[in-house]
């Protein structure tokens, strides 16, 4: 999957080890690689399962659109879709093996 960043600060925050690690930890930094990795292996939205340990689910309310994916409590990875809008299904919602790119827009608590 292709994955891109709001901005060129998240872009860096995410993708430099030294600055992930001052900004949030060793700990957070891991995770943070690991789910990055797992996003870009995947060949669609649909290989990443809404399961524990990334629980990736479609967020409510004003955050529509948007998605989530676990890191270390309570923060999560979020994300909205970056291809063209893909076919939804009535009772399911948008197809997840048409998105094939996302882009990530914050690193943060939603709760």
């Amino acid at each position: 999957m292709v994955i891109y960043f709001r901005n060129q600060k998240l872009a860096e925050k995410c993708c430099n080890e030294k600055v992930m690690k001052k900004v949030w930890g060793e700990r957070m930094a891991k995770k943070l690689q690991q789910r990055l990795f797992e996003l870009k292996a995947a060949d669609s939205l649909a290989d990443i399962t809404h399961l524990p340990p990334p629980r990736l689910h479609e967020l409510t309310g004003n955050r529509k659109g948007q998605y989530s994916i676990d890191l270390i409590h309570p923060f999560r990875l979020i994300f909205i879709i970056a291809d063209e809008l893909p076919v939804t299904t009535d009772s399911v919602g948008i197809d997840r093996r048409q998105v094939k790119a996302i882009e990530i827009i914050a690193i943060e608590d939603t709760h």
